[in-house]
């Protein structure tokens, strides 16, 4: 699930301009990028294709005729349709714990009547590459795998085991992905951290303000809840007091109506603090009121009112989907709505459902989850890993601002976080807040942003994990 806009929109009324350096890259690297990007993007993995294990099996196969021990390429999954990948490069410290880079190649549906040419297809136009996944997420994917073959050619030995993760299964369930191979490889739960192609990036605006280089480092949990009234009904000449859909409609109205309380973590602390120093007049002032732990007051409000500041101040909860009754001239026998709820880390499910059962105040209206919820501990800002990030993405867009980020949806960083992992998503490239086309039509990725991202990358592991060594 390409996140990028759930996480920025936080600050589109803030965006800049996305200027970036020159950087010099190598034709042959540019190449090489764009024929593992060309395959991925070929390989339908949508669901009705079902060619997700065709799509990593073709990646093994270019990372063992690089050089990778076959043992050091894994193929693991629960079925043949969804068998993830897992290559390690070999670090100096075996005792040390790896780092993860991570990325999904499982995408959307695309039909190829919606689009203006075949969405399986790569096509390079004015600048883009276009096709299904290239931004979400096969871009991120074949910026990880060209640096795994490129770091295998230099013989760079990095200080600790570097772990790349293509998943299968994060468009959908997650079950058959990043669950299962928590579940059955046992090393990636005991990583140092990981680095997450699909989340985080640079924020292209308008004005003369700098770019903002987010960096996700927090994610809400994501839990859904049902609301059922139901009654004996009747004839619908003989109307009564307890009609199930007018029942459910003032449940929802009251859902409607309520604020859960503000609360902050360490992530949106720090994010509206350094995103008001980009920012001007009231927005401004209103930013550092929120970076000073306003829990009330104008600020608080006049900031509310912006769906991704608000998302990012407390747990929110939205009616999605509504049914009720079975016939025109019959009283409904029951009605049903469902609440999509997205949680504050450190808030249970049990709490929000308690929270919304008081306040729908009838007993009439049954409560129940849908789904299971994965609590969702926001990632420190280690200053090792932040530092990092921040001069290597600066390296490439010399005037951006680093930004921590609080994700209002979900990506597979979830699951690690669930476990103790650390997650940062640093996807890189520069996109335009006005046009991202993650799982909609003609989806695109700029060709310089794309060569860009894997410089930067290459660039920020060689300086988390230590100069280059020749074996």
């Amino acid at each position: 699930m390409r996140s990028f806009l759930r996480a920025t929109a936080l600050f589109t009324l803030l965006a800049g301009t996305g200027a970036s350096a020159q950087v010099s890259s190598s034709a042959t690297e540019d190449s090489l990028a764009r024929a593992v990007l060309k395959e991925l993007i070929e390989i339908n993995t949508a669901p009705s294709g079902g060619a997700m294990s065709t799509a990593t099996r073709a990646m093994a196969a270019r990372l063992i005729a690089a050089g990778y021990d076959e043992g050091d390429v894994q193929l693991a999954g629960p079925d043949a349709a969804h068998q993830n990948l897992v290559v390690t490069l070999r670090g100096r410290d075996r005792q040390a714990k790896p780092v993860l880079l991570l990325a999904h190649i499982d995408v959307v549906e695309a039909l190829a009547s919606d689009w203006s040419m075949d969405p399986f297809t790569l096509i390079e136009k004015d600048g883009y590459f276009y096709g299904r996944g290239t931004t979400d997420n096969k871009g991120g994917a074949a910026v990880i795998i060209a640096n795994m073959l490129r770091w295998k050619r230099e013989r760079f030995v990095p200080s600790r085991d570097v772990i790349a993760v293509l998943t299968t299964d994060e468009e959908t369930t997650a079950e058959a992905g990043i669950q299962w191979l928590l579940a059955n490889v046992p090393r990636l739960k005991a990583a140092e951290y990981a680095l997450n192609t699909d989340a985080g990036g640079m924020l292209a605006g308008k004005g003369d303000e700098p770019p903002r280089f987010f960096v996700q480092s927090s994610e809400k949990m994501y839990q859904t809840f049902r609301l059922e009234v139901s009654n004996r009904g009747g004839h619908s000449s003989l109307p009564r007091a307890d009609n199930a859909i007018y029942a459910l409609a003032r449940a929802l109205a009251k859902v409607e109506a309520f604020h859960f309380p503000v609360m902050y973590n360490e992530v949106t602390r720090v994010s509206f603090a350094r995103s008001a120093t980009l920012a001007k007049g009231q927005v401004a002032a209103d930013l550092r009121a929120l970076a000073g732990g306003a829990r009330s007051g104008p600020a608080v409000a006049r900031m509310s009112r912006e769906p991704g500041i608000n998302g990012n101040l407390r747990t929110t909860c939205v009616a999605t989907m509504l049914s009720g009754g079975h016939a025109e001239n019959a009283l409904p026998q029951r009605a049903t709505a469902t609440v999509n709820c997205r949680i504050f880390p450190g808030v249970s499910e049990r709490e929000v459902q308690a929270t919304l059962e008081r306040v729908v105040g009838d007993t009439s209206v049954h409560f129940s989850t849908v789904g299971v919820s994965t609590p969702s501990p926001a990632s420190p800002l280690r200053p090792d890993v932040m530092g990092v990030v921040e001069s290597a993405s600066r390296e490439i867009w010399p005037r951006a601002v680093s930004i921590p980020v609080m994700e209002n949806g979900a990506t597979d960083g979830l699951f690690l976080r669930n476990v103790n992992v650390p997650v940062y998503g640093v996807s890189g490239p520069l996109y335009d807040g006005d046009d991202d086309r993650a799982h909609g039509r003609d989806e695109r990725l700029s060709v310089r942003h794309f060569n860009e991202t894997r410089e930067f990358w290459y660039r920020m592991v060689k300086g988390l994990l230590g100069d280059a060594t020749r074996m």
